[in-house]
Order: structure tokens, then C-alpha cells, then sequence
């Protein structure tokens, strides 16, 4: 009897162990996961985001955490946040992957700042309480 229990308990955990975590996804369906970040590591929750592929408004997760389909465009609301003037009273934004490795490159047009791209390490330039589009 303590051998069929052990056996029971060994599988549950192997069946259990691939159920947890964020990762980044670019599996078969083209699902893609990234994640705003301040210059810190720490996380941007509560970012209001639309992206072309949906219907309505979402919020950046408890982790920064933001989903779209390439070639979506997505639009983020930094209402709230001092934007990125090079003084003590930043707020840098950075997207990151799951491995915290910056998104360079990446195009966007901001209401009030204008258009850039990103830095190497994912952060970019806005004005404060500024609306920005990230061609993804």
C-alpha cells in the first residue's frame, strides 16, 4: 500500500510540474508575451494596453505583463507616469522579455513626445501622461 502511494505521488508531481510560471510564448499560434519593467527590474502593473488583435481595453499584469500577436500594433496609457525627462523624477519604461533582456528597435509614436524607437535595452522617450503606440 505505500509503494501504490509513493508511485501516485511521484506522477502527481511530474503531471503538476510544467503548470506555473510566465514565460515568454511564440509557439504555433504566433502568441507573444512581453513585459514593462522600470530601470530596475521591477514590474508596471495596471497599464491600461489595447492591441490591434483586440476588442477591448486590458491591464499590464501584477508582473508587467503584456500578450499581443505580431504584426499587432498596441497602444499604452502612461497616464500617471513623469516620463523619461533625464532627471530624479523619471519613470523609465522598459519592455523587456522573460528574461529581462531589453527589446530594442522596436518602433512607436507618442501623443506628446513624438516617434522613436526603443533602446537596447527596451526603454524609449515620453512626456508625461503620454499615450504611446508600439508597432510590435
Amino acid at each position: 500500500m505505500k509503494k501504490n502511494i509513493i508511485i501516485v505521488s511521484i506522477i502527481a508531481m511530474l503531471g503538476f510540474s510544467g503548470c506555473s510560471g510566465s514565460f515568454e510564448v511564440d509557439g504555433n499560434d504566433g502568441y507573444t508575451t512581453l513585459y514593462l519593467v522600470d530601470e530596475y527590474g521591477y514590474s508596471y502593473s495596471g497599464i491600461p494596453y489595447i492591441c490591434d488583435s483586440m476588442r477591448n481595453w486590458s491591464s499590464t499584469a501584477y508582473n508587467g505583463e503584456f500578450s499581443f500577436y505580431p504584426p499587432d500594433n498596441c497602444e499604452f496609457d502612461f497616464r500617471g507616469l513623469n516620463g523619461n525627462y533625464g532627471d530624479r523624477s523619471d519613470d523609465i519604461v522598459k519592455i523587456v522579455d522573460y528574461t529581462d533582456y531589453g527589446k530594442g528597435a522596436i518602433p512607436y509614436n507618442c501623443n506628446s513626445f513624438g516617434s522613436g524607437s526603443t533602446y537596447y535595452d527596451g526603454s524609449f522617450d515620453y512626456n508625461i501622461d503620454d499615450e504611446c503606440v508600439f508597432y510590435l
